[in-house]
């Protein structure tokens, strides 16, 4: 059903534009339905078979081993499969009067083409099968874009343990910045269908390494499939069921190890800081042609600082006479933690000839409490976060022939997050503690008594379809069509009411008393995209080419008249709730790639990326009746929001060369310059009166230039390594969109001007390197070095104090993470004994807090004014891990 939205920013159950919206729908998915596919999680497998003299062999056969996956060759001896799952597989071929051939270690990756060219030999008689090990190309000359593919085996050799790690990793990436764009422009997709949660544009799940078959990560242009970013795409393909019964586990315990003279706090022995048990199961379910896998994991973290309940909520201190009378019983216990359980189900049926029907749920449900340095005296005063996350759907898949094949995806994506100290309003407990109270002598301003009064939840339901079909229309071109539609209802704010610290150790309780004490807001938006692409594969040249078209429905209301948005200025014009206009935009993409050598190969990328804001940005505070005291002045309002943005848009382009230098060493470059327009910003509009009042609109800008340059080194003996340097330049006129609001309250020059972005990070380096002996042993060590960050730097303070805003850069900084693997065999059951070791050099500053004073973490020239700052471990990066663990595997 299709509501609109009264003037208060809430819904109704009035119809609004159905008629129009219902029409685009229907037409769209009449048109696309029975031609559909969902993009991005299979492979294609191509080549050509030859005999000895270098003629096709027309009419042979080239079988997947292991799957009903296969091709004959055409005329020219020409072969393509499509629709194949990544992995690693064997691949048979055999022509009568000819020498059968098996191709092992067959690596297959998403949304890629492997080349797999064979020349068989005549044998009178049958005999032995030739068998080759094939090698994964050490560049990929076929790529038209900056994509990082990162499969099983990658991931079981690196010390990571989630899929934020592995991400982090990977060129161009800077603590979720890619190549120089804002946080929440990335588009997390599981099994190629997005896990966004459209509130924040983050990822709504925390994905274990255990579930993953492959990762990949695409930093640069993007093709038209891929919608709603503007700087990256991260698509994790997880595990399928397995033809017989197999189980694994993996199991560890954690603490951080580090010296007491680094640290503002004492190391304790403590080796169940961390503890992680993980155990999956798959098979055959016992239904004919179905498979399943399960898996579960529990994760517990706790902080490496220690709180001790010297006082309880209830605790009252004579303030005046600075008297403190702490009750509690002195117990330690974490200061911030974490604690989450998570699964993965799925099911897999073959049953129907030429169709595959999947359904698969992925759960999260974390309990937390953040950092919170105040409360380190009174532990059970701090709010606590809980996060229940929900992703589950059906996926089908019907192969209409050899070369054309069909997906439907259909997902329900559910987020529920709260932040407070009792879940009940009218919890007594809020009475009886009152609010935080501290005072500067005692423990210099740690909380004595009382709770915190916040409030806030926020929930996400989105239900999202996705279709498209992919064809081999012709040797040499294959099309992609597809469209998806996403509904989503969204809760956001305060619930039941706003408890108001009303001076001293009292309270008072507002119920939902807008405009000044508004409920949780409820929206409703939807989106809708429709592409089609070409990828044309003619001799050694790759074109991608494709258009994504996007339509965006706030289905929301502003006022008529923005000069008297809440109708308080006498004489003036009415202002009316106005409905938010339709955004429509048009995306090309295209990338080509060219061989100019056996080895060696150019491409070039150009796109236009469009992506709405975090919706919770333009939804919240957008009741414009909070002004209606605005002529009177004295009040702050914050910046309103306004759910008539139109989508942020960057134009990016990339230039790339890759060669394989040796048969083990390949080397990738890549230059990229992104224009960057309509970001979320904020404006000051004039009211009649001559008020003014800040809100959302679109008008920041920026710009990113940089380069990469990339070797891969693939194993000799047992040694293998990679490294990539990233330079890049991310400048723009404000880092957050409600800087330039800020600046103005604080009396400073608004004006829009280009400037370092705060992550703007100018180098930054990663490497790898492993020594292994398969079934034997491995060790393999992360490097990553940062540049430092920008920040403004301030002589004394007051105002005028402060320099250029970015004009002052951090320290840089190193960090080396370990990981040692011993692999045994016990009683047939595959073992391996693992060491971990994160932060080995037990770095503490990794782009962090800095005194604006003096550029460092460690000293102020004001310490007296910093005192509370100087004593707070917070400010430090996480100091030395290790890990200790055991990894079970059934079967060889």
């Amino acid at each position: 059903m299709i509501r609109l939205i009264d003037n208060s920013g809430k819904t109704n159950n009035k119809i609004f534009q159905s008629k129009k919206m219902g029409l685009l729908v229907l037409c769209i998915f009449l048109m696309l339905f029975s031609t559909t596919l969902k993009g991005g999680i299979s492979g294609k497998l191509a080549g050509q078979v030859l005999d000895q003299q270098n003629q096709p062999l027309p009419g042979a056969n080239v079988i997947i081993s292991g799957t009903s996956l296969g091709a004959a060759t055409d005329a020219e001896g020409y072969y393509r499969i499509l629709n194949i799952p990544p992995g690693t597989y064997s691949v048979n071929i055999t022509f009568i009067g000819y020498k059968k051939v098996v191709v092992e270690k067959v690596l297959i990756t998403s949304d890629n083409t492997t080349t797999v060219n064979i020349s068989l030999e005549e044998a009178a008689l049958e005999a032995d099968a030739v068998v080759i090990v094939a090698e994964r190309p050490i560049v990929e000359t076929n790529l038209t874009s900056s994509k990082a593919t990162v499969t099983n085996e990658d991931i079981e050799s690196l010390p990571v343990q989630e899929l934020q790690d592995i991400v982090n990793l990977q060129a161009g990436v800077v603590d979720g910045h890619f190549r120089g764009g804002r946080i929440g422009e990335v588009q997390y997709q599981i099994n190629g269908v997005s896990v966004n949660n459209s509130f924040n544009n983050s990822s709504s799940l925390r994905i274990d390494r255990s579930l993953l078959q492959e990762v990949q990560v695409i930093s640069g242009t993007f093709d038209a499939e891929y919608g709603q970013a503007m700087s990256g795409v991260v698509n994790a393909v997880l595990k399928n069921g397995t033809e017989n019964f197999k189980w694994n586990a993996e199991f560890f315990l954690s603490d951080y190890v580090f010296s007491n003279n680094k640290r503002i706090v004492e190391d304790e022995f403590k080796p169940l800081t961390q503890q992680n048990y993980q155990i999956s199961f798959s098979g055959p379910i016992g239904i004919p042609n179905t498979r399943y896998i399960f898996s579960g994991r529990h994760f517990s973290s706790d902080g490496y600082v220690t709180a001790v309940r010297r006082f309880n909520p209830t605790d009252r201190a004579d303030f005046e006479n600075k008297i403190f009378s702490p009750t509690g019983d002195s117990l330690e216990m974490p200061l911030n933690y974490s604690e989450e359980w998570s699964g993965l189900a799925k099911i897999t049926n073959r049953s129907l000839e030429n169709i595959e029907l999947s359904y698969q749920a992925i759960a999260n449900k974390i309990e937390s409490k953040r950092y919170a340095f105040s409360f380190r005296y009174n532990p059970d005063g701090a709010p606590i976060q809980r996060q229940t996350s929900l992703v589950h759907g059906l996926d089908i898949t019907h192969t209409l022939s050899k070369n054309t094949f069909y997906t439907l995806s259909l997902r329900n994506n559910y987020f529920d997050y709260s932040d407070y100290v009792y879940e009940d309003f009218n919890d007594p407990r809020y009475d009886a503690a009152g609010p935080p109270r501290s005072d500067i002598a005692y423990e210099i301003g740690a909380n004595v008594q009382g709770v915190g009064l916040g409030r806030y939840i926020q929930k996400t339901d989105a239900r999202v379809l996705k279709a498209a079909l992919t064809s081999q229309v012709s040797r040499a071109h294959q099309v992609k069509f597809g469209i998806e539609l996403q509904q989503s209802d969204i809760t956001f704010g305060t619930p039941d009411g706003y408890l108001v610290n009303s001076g001293g150790n009292t309270i008072i309780r507002h119920e939902n008393e807008p405009p000044d004490y508004p409920a949780a807001s409820e929206y409703d938006p939807i989106s809708l995209a429709t592409y089609g692409q070409d990828q044309i594969e003619w001799k050694d040249l790759v074109v991608r080419a494709g258009a994504r078209l996007e339509y965006f429905d706030a289905r929301s209301t502003i006022p008529s008249d923005l000069q008297n948005p809440a109708n308080a200025i006498s004489g003036a014009p009415e202002s009316r709730p106005q409905s938010t206009t339709n955004k429509t935009s048009l995306a090309p993409r295209l990338g080509i790639s060219h061989p100019i050598s056996a080895s060696a190969a150019v491409f070039f990328a150009y796109g236009h990326f469009y992506q709405m804001p975090a919706l919770g940005q333009i939804f919240s505070n957008a009741n414009y009746d909070v002004l209606d005291e605005l002529q009177a002045g004295g009040i702050t309002y914050g910046v309103l929001g306004n759910p008539d943005i139109k989508p942020e848009r960057t134009i990016q382009y990339e230039f790339g060369y890759k060669h394989a230098l040796t048969d083990f060493l390949g080397l990738d470059f890549s230059i990229f310059y992104k224009d960057i327009r309509d970001l979320l910003g904020v404006e000051f509009v004039s009211t009649y009166a001559a008020a003014e009042y800040a809100r959302f609109t679109n008008v920041d800008f920026g710009n990113v230039t940089g380069f990469t340059i990339a070797f891969d080194q693939r194993r000799i003996g047992l040694f293998s390594s990679t490294l990539d340097y990233t330079w890049q330049r991310a400048q723009g006129n404000s880092s957050d969109p409600r800087e330039t609001a800020t600046r103005a309250e604080a009396g400073e020059d608004p004006r829009p001007e280009q400037i370092p972005l705060n992550w703007d990070q100018r180098h930054t380096l990663n490497a790898t390197m492993a020594i292994q002996q398969p079934k034997n042993f491995s060790i393999s060590a992360i490097f990553r070095f940062a540049g430092g960050q920008p920040y403004t730097p301030e002589l004394g303070s007051g105002f005028g104090a402060g320099l250029e805003r970015n004009s002052g850069n951090k320290p840089s900084s190193l960090l080396i993470d370990l990981r040692a693997e011993k692999f045994l065999n016990i009683a047939g059951i595959k073992t391996s004994l693992f060491v971990r070791t994160y932060n080995l050099l037990d770095t503490r500053f990794v782009n962090g807090f800095v005194f604006t004073d003096t550029g460092s973490p460690d000293y102020s020239l004001t310490p007296i004014a910093d005192e509370g700052t100087l004593i707070n471990p917070g400010r430090y990066y996480a100091p030395r891990r290790i890990e200790v663990g055991i990894t079970l595997n059934s079967g060889l």
